[in-house]
């Protein structure tokens, strides 16, 4: 069970970083103040369950995983590349809902991967996938 716990939190752990750098990245590029307000307000949710899961890691003597290298990379390189292009709301909402899509289908694979995990950790991951999914709710009316 503690193995489970761990790996499904530090998975919880990555996937917020992940999401929380990809927001910080398009910000730079928002300029209609709803879709700024929207995307700041689910930062700060994701950046809430990454203290959350970072603090239960830390009663398992862990520190959590930063995201992977080359996925971080690409998608980096990704979204520059698609902003420079265009860079109006609808192609912003459309970026934030592909990565809320891999977010969910992510920790999803994770919770069923690691079923052994503990309750909290458990809660914690639906937490992610039920923010995931009403984020990308309130995206559909950007496109």
């Amino acid at each position: 069970m503690e193995e489970h716990t761990k790996k499904l939190l530090e998975e919880c752990n990555s996937g917020c970083k992940m999401a929380v750098n990809s927001m910080d990245q398009v910000s730079d590029y928002i300029e209609d103040e709803k879709l700024s307000q929207v995307v700041a307000v689910y930062r700060d949710k994701h950046k809430k369950i990454e203290d959350k899961s970072s603090e239960l890691l830390q009663r398992y003597g862990e520190t959590g995983k930063e995201p992977g290298a080359a996925a971080s990379v690409f998608s980096w390189f990704t979204t520059e590349i698609k902003l420079m292009l265009k860079d109006d709301r609808n192609q912003i909402a459309k970026l934030l809902m592909d990565g809320c899509n891999m977010g969910i289908q992510s920790i999803s694979e994770d919770r069923n991967k690691y079923s052994g995990a503990s309750k909290e950790s458990m809660d914690l991951a639906n937490e992610l996938v039920g923010i995931e999914g009403d984020f990308m709710w309130e995206l559909k009316y950007f496109l």
